[in-house]
């Protein structure tokens, strides 16, 4: 039996990793949850699971819980989920959630030797280096749950990184792929925001718009598999049935496939290196009438060749890099900049940026609150509403 606790439990990943825990009782056992706003669905959450550990990350937020829950002990903040995230009663920790929040707690599950569950690519783009180091020195996993590198992870079991010419991680290509360079000036967020194969928050559904989670994707994956970054490619694959594929070096190529649903790779970072019996639909080889595969346009999508550059440099200009995105798409949500402001945003931001090559813990935050202070100014000066 493996006990889970949820960084995240209200978001898409987290209710998804609820619905695989739920399928395998005999496996799996909830003893904790954490979640950031929706503290009325993470009281219902709690009153169907019954978790002994409850964090939220405000005091206010605890206090709400406790009235609809009767639950009086809930842990608040980041130290609460630190506690959380650290327990005894705790095997694998789930992290569903991203930010500088759930860096800390990640970095201490890690040195409390926690089997981890990874679904925010955010935090192996701010801290890959320091996380990949810190796992290697616990003697702790860390599994991804992100369906490319869940995908790649699972080709790669057995194969050595000598063996590996390149990594392909495959993009759906999101909402806007195929529209031309006008008409992206005109795309309204309802149209950004339908995904044509994946239901997902709203920042990562822009991100994939943009393109610019492939980008987050492959610095995710150079610190996952210890693999350069000029050997990990991104195709674009509409049909979004090839998660990912490895081409070795005798030319063979290893891919995986299956349906668009993250329960598939939550099940398999909970159970790995087991695989167990699933009640999902099954992928129907007979009804793919045709695979394709496209090379991504970086001047149509800025926001990949600037993750690309970032990626290149390294260090702490991802950390400006995610923190830019995350705030200017943020802003966008919001109706406070415009599609076409992201990139920039994020491009003069990582311009005014002094890399450091292997930056700390303390590093990582301090980078992260600034590129966010520098790209919401940039925001208010370009597009004031």
């Amino acid at each position: 039996m493996k006990r889970i606790a949820i960084l995240g439990s209200t978001g898409s990943i987290g209710r998804s990793t609820l619905d695989v825990i739920a399928s395998h009782p005999e496996q799996l056992q909830l003893v904790g949850l954490a979640a950031r706003s929706r503290v009325e669905l993470l009281a219902e959450q709690v009153q169907r699971f019954r978790p002994s550990l409850v964090a939220v990350w405000e005091s206010e937020k605890a206090q709400t819980l406790t009235r609809l829950t009767g639950n009086s002990q809930v842990f608040i903040g980041v130290e609460g989920l630190t506690q959380l995230a650290t327990h005894p009663d705790v095997d694998v920790v789930v992290v569903a959630t991203s930010g500088c929040d759930a860096l800390l707690p990640l970095v201490r599950a890690i040195q409390a030797g926690k089997r981890i569950a990874l679904a925010s690519k955010e935090l192996l783009v701010m801290a890959g280096e320091l996380i990949m180091r810190l796992v290697k020195e616990h003697g702790t996993t860390l599994v991804p749950i992100d369906s490319e590198h869940a995908a790649l992870f699972q080709c790669l079991q057995g194969v050595s990184s000598e063996q590996v010419a390149r990594l392909m991680i495959t993009g759906s290509g999101g909402s806007l792929w195929g529209k031309t360079a006008a008409q992206l000036h005109t795309v309204t967020r309802d149209e950004v925001l339908a995904h044509p194969k994946w239901q997902m928050g709203p920042k990562i559904t822009v991100d994939s718009a943009t393109l610019m989670n492939k980008g987050l994707e492959v610095i995710e994956a150079r610190w996952l598999f210890g693999i350069p970054i000029e050997r990990i490619g991104i195709v674009i694959h509409p049909e979004a049935v090839v998660h990912a594929l490895v081409e070795l070096i005798d030319g063979a190529w290893l891919a995986q496939m299956s349906l668009c649903d993250m329960r598939v790779p939550i099940q398999y970072a909970l159970s790995a290196p087991e695989r167990w019996a699933s009640p999902l639909p099954r992928l129907s080889l007979p009804q793919l009438s045709a695979l394709r595969f496209f090379e991504p346009d970086l001047e149509q999508f800025p926001c990949l060749r600037l993750a690309l550059e970032a990626a290149s440099i390294g260090g702490s200009t991802c950390v400006a890099l995610n923190g830019a995105n995350d705030t200017v798409v943020r802003a966008y949500l919001d109706g406070q900049a415009a599609l076409t402001d992201i990139p920039r945003v994020i491009a003069d931001t990582m311009a005014q940026h002094t890399p450091m090559a292997h930056p700390t813990l303390d590093d990582i935050m301090a980078v992260d609150v600034w590129a966010r202070t520098t790209a919401q100014e940039l925001i208010l000066q370009w597009s004031p509403r």
